[in-house]
């Protein structure tokens, strides 16, 4: 199951604080609106910071991604890895795939140990 590019979202008191400090070990900016959220890459990681967005720190899959920046030409659709994952018995929360079969979506897990998993596709 390709889930798409892994980074990690935490939840951050301070974004200029946060960003200053992961630039300082070599992230580069490479999106947000630079109000409550933002996107970092180095090399192959990506991390993205959200001030006010998210409770707890969350590991994010996005589907439609092979890399950071980098389209996939063709993926699974967060919709079919719901459904994939919903009939391996896995509960899913936070379900934001509506009815429409295509296009931006995303949905949760919870892991065992209490983790948040976002699985956000953004085309």
């Amino acid at each position: 199951m390709d889930l798409g590019v892994f980074s990690v979202s935490l939840s951050v008191q301070d974004l200029t604080a946060s960003r200053d400090f992961y630039t300082k070990l070599g992230f580069e900016v490479t999106g947000g609106d630079e109000e409550s959220w933002a996107i970092l890459v180095n090399g192959e990681t990506v991390l993205g910071l959200f001030q006010g967005m998210f409770e707890r720190n969350i590991m994010t899959f996005n589907p439609g991604w092979n890399g950071p920046g980098q389209e996939a030409e063709s993926f699974t659709d967060v919709r079919e890895l719901r459904a994939q994952l919903a009939a391996k018995g896995l509960d899913i929360v936070d379900d934001h795939t509506g009815d429409s079969d295509s296009g931006p979506a995303s949905f949760s897990l919870v892991d065992p140990d209490g983790n948040p998993v976002l699985i956000d596709q953004h085309r």
